[in-house]
């Protein structure tokens, strides 16, 4: 196999290409060497392919009509990995998931009889599902618009996304250690997963502001902070049922302090060995979440609203991710739901 269909798109604050999976090999192997030759890795600049030299821009969405009760698409989300030939199916994406429910009704997989499209969409990757909504007047997929999300230049349609059910998706529970705090390498942390399995810890406790820019963050100077955080990343991975996570790319490493623009908490990601330019969508509900976890780093330092409905800004290097959260009588939070927007940028063939 040497070429498919593929639509490249904006999904949030990512970019891939999305591709319907009857248009892919069948088999694993033959699907990543494919996807690898697409994206030009192993290479640091991806020179002989689409990907962006960036763990943001290697990343692949393969879609097909689901099967099951409710649902309208089956979504398989594959990290290419930039400079190793590894293709994971380890994790979510949300930013890319922000593309589906478009792609999905561009494609013919979903009628949009309305103006706008509630599209269900089942996440293979961990089980769980969310509902896009996209704006569809007079049947089309409309990306021209208003909304701004903070790391995409430019205003577009939003696309509310819901999520379902995420708690434990990867890890079996929300805290998958059933403690609020694990102390890992001297450092306090919440081993938690509510779509994405991050560690959550404060960024004075590896020695860092938790204020530093992307750059500051990949710097020289900034090695031994990163050596430390892998090693409570490498000490975690077993701890929340992920096994060895040396070649993996969850969980990710999330870096909290006291808000500085208004926000509820401010946060630096690293995904899990570069540094986030902003903050991925399953990310941020799982930062958000943690900040509503009794005892944790994160609710030491964050600064949460009152009542049933809360709306979190969570702050990072481009801006802030707004998260809904509604919890119960309990404080459990019970559903989640951010802003995101996509664009179509291509519609054509792909060849390795």
């Amino acid at each position: 196999m040497n070429s498919a269909p593929v639509m490249w798109m904006r999904g949030g604050t990512s970019k891939g290409g999305y591709f319907l999976a009857s248009d892919l090999p069948g088999d694993t192997d033959e699907r990543a060497k494919f996807l690898l030759g697409v994206m030009g890795s192993p290479d640091p600049r991806q020179i002989d392919g689409m990907g962006g030299a960036d763990p943001l821009t290697s990343k692949v969405a393969v879609v097909r009509k689901s099967e099951r009760e409710g649902v309208d698409v089956d979504y398989l989300f594959l990290q290419v990995f930039v400079d190793q030939a590894i293709v994971s199916d380890a994790q979510n994406c949300g930013n890319i998931l922000a593309g589906v429910g478009p792609f999905a009704i561009e494609r013919g997989l979903v009628a949009a009889p309305g103006d706008v499209t509630d599209v269900t969409i089942y996440m293979e990757n961990t089980g769980q599902i969310a509902v896009a909504s996209v704006q569809t007047p007079g049947g089309v997929v409309n990306y021209a618009g208003n909304a701004k999300i903070d790391g995409v230049p430019g205003s577009h349609a939003p696309i509310p996304v819901e999520f379902r059910d995420t708690a434990g998706s990867s890890c079996g529970a929300l805290l998958p250690t059933g403690n609020p705090v694990d102390e890992i390498e001297g450092v306090r942390c919440t081993l938690i997963d509510n779509g994405m399995p991050c560690i959550v810890f404060k960024a004075e406790d590896v020695g860092a502001t938790g204020y530093e820019t992307r750059d500051e963050l990949e710097a020289d100077a900034f090695k031994p902070i990163r050596d430390r955080i892998e090693a409570i990343r490498l000490a975690a991975g077993e701890m929340m049922n992920l096994g060895d996570v040396s070649e993996k790319s969850v969980p990710k490493m999330t870096l909290v302090a006291p808000p500085k623009n208004g926000g509820a908490v401010t946060t630096r990601v690293f995904i899990p060995h570069r540094a986030h330019a902003s903050i991925g969508v399953l990310g941020a509900v799982t930062a958000a979440t943690a900040c509503l976890v009794e005892g944790s780093p994160a609710a030491e330092v964050a600064d949460i609203p009152d009542g049933p409905e809360k709306t979190l800004s969570i702050e990072h290097p481009s801006g802030e991710t707004t998260c809904v959260m509604k919890v119960d009588d309990d404080g459990n939070v019970t559903s989640a739901a951010l802003l995101r927007t996509a664009r179509k940028l291509m519609d054509g063939t792909v060849y390795v």
